[in-house]
């Protein structure tokens, strides 16, 4: 048993028992963790509150890592950076529950990763700030690919997008080659800033459609990836 001070964002919690929670962290010092934490439902004191492990909170811990098993105890937690508006708001609170779940479908490394937990920290801090932020979930996939290893190679241009092999394509009618229209779209979000998000435009199904595209690329690259199930959630906000 090891303990570990570090930053942590929250992955996913669930209840355990009357009073107990499951939580799973990406934690900036070694990667993937999961807690267990006792009666934390049951009490308001102490330095563990059920409020903290909302989604995608940010959290300074201080952990009891087991070297031997695949659950942790948690002795501390506190938040480093309250949000402003990302529980208050809808819209984000949609989008960060739909990307919570696909972070947690797809980020499996029990290692450190500083690059990719600078990237969520950022990404969600810029997020919290913003007020335009509907295809803000669009580019914060695309980009996490980068992190994930396997981001779309944009040279040579041509008609088709192979989402299987990543890159341009002169076969335009194969199952998951996308062109025309499809394409055109997915091409908005490619190499872009967050900066850049607020001039893009995207209709209602123009947006669900880069999406669809994103999540099945995510699907073609990530062994037993699946749509989040708060995916109609969010569809749902943006009709």
């Amino acid at each position: 048993m090891a303990t570990v001070t570090t930053k942590a964002i929250v992955l996913s919690a669930l209840k355990y028992g009357d009073t107990s929670l499951i939580v799973k962290c990406f934690t900036a010092e070694e990667g993937l963790k999961t807690y267990l934490i006792r009666g934390v439902l049951s009490t308001k004191k102490g330095n563990l509150k059920a409020g903290y492990f909302q989604v995608l909170n940010q959290l300074n811990i201080v952990g009891n890592h087991n070297t031997k098993g695949n659950l942790n105890s948690l002795k501390e937690a506190h938040i480093v950076h309250p949000y402003k508006t990302v529980y208050s708001d809808v819209v984000k609170q949609s989008i960060v529950l739909f990307l919570a779940e696909v972070l947690s479908n797809c980020i499996q490394e029990e290692e450190k990763n500083e690059p990719l937990y600078n990237y969520l920290e950022n990404g969600l801090l810029w997020l919290d700030s913003q007020s335009k932020i509907a295809n803000f979930h669009l580019l914060f996939l695309l980009n996490l690919t980068h992190y994930l290893g396997f981001y779309p190679n944009i040279k040579n241009e041509k008609l088709g997008f192979d989402l299987i092999e990543g890159e341009f394509s002169d076969a335009t009618n194969f199952k998951n080659v996308i062109s025309g229209n499809d394409l055109h779209q997915f091409k908005k979000i490619v190499n872009i800033d967050f900066e850049d998000l607020a001039q893009l435009s995207f209709s209602k199904n123009q947006r669900q459609n880069v999406l669809q595209i994103i999540l099945k690329y995510y699907e073609l690259h990530l062994d037993g990836f699946r749509n989040p199930k708060s995916l109609a959630i969010l569809e749902t906000v943006f009709s």
